[in-house]
């Protein structure tokens, strides 16, 4: 884990080689992971759709990208649809320290929900806003407005670059892991990334959705 004070401010690597090569990774990775999934897209939409006809497929929501600039994040919707509504009564129940909401037996979560979070296919989707260029194949995860507004200055240099779909804190513990630590691991991953370390957390990534951790 990344040795830092709370004052102490990350170096990026903003080279311009490695991110022309990280925008041509993320293009060619999303565009053959959404083809090459397409099969796998029409069956969960089936099956979100069989357990309950009227919501939607999808789940859009705003995020935090970038320098703070919002966009609109796509998932697999893994929740009943009036998910937004009831957080607040279930606020109490947090499972995470800080700006972060999880809830292991989380009521809202529906049954094909339960397993597309499992094995992190609700999180496919996001290919979507990889080729759009909102997110990167590797980065920090996207916070939600409320989280960022709970952050200190030091929280925020996890906003100094792309988000991803996957990163160093999804690979290393997720949901074992608090607010803290994944600031720490993000910290990380900025100040020491490159091509070849994309390539081994993506690696991992797979491994992880073909042998769940702690995803929930």
């Amino acid at each position: 884990m990344i040795e830092a004070s709370h004052h102490q401010n990350i170096i990026v690597n903003d080279k311009k080689a490695y991110l022309i090569a990280k925008r041509i990774m993320d293009i060619c990775g999303a565009f053959i992971g959404l083809i090459c999934l397409s099969w796998l897209f029409l069956i969960i939409a089936i099956l979100i759709k069989l357990e309950d006809p009227k919501g939607p497929v999808f789940f859009k929501q705003i995020r935090i990208g970038k320098d703070g600039k919002e966009f609109n994040m796509y998932k697999f919707r893994s929740m009943v649809c009036d998910a937004e509504e009831r957080l607040k009564d279930l606020l109490k129940y947090n499972e995470v320290s800080g700006a972060m909401f999880k809830m292991k037996n989380d009521p809202r979560v529906t049954k094909v929900g339960k397993i597309i979070r499992k094995t992190s296919i609700d999180e496919l989707p996001q290919l979507w806003n990889v080729l759009k260029g909102d997110m990167s194949l590797v980065g920090p995860r996207p916070p939600l407005p409320g989280e960022v507004a709970e952050y200190t200055e030091y929280d925020k240099q996890r906003l100094l670059v792309t988000p991803g779909c996957t990163g160093l804190w999804q690979v290393s513990g997720r949901n074992d892991l608090g607010f803290h630590e994944m600031v720490e691991l993000d910290l990380q991953y900025i100040h020491e990334r490159s091509l070849l370390y994309d390539m081994k957390i993506i690696l991992k990534t797979i491994k992880v959705m073909v042998r769940p951790n702690s995803a929930y």
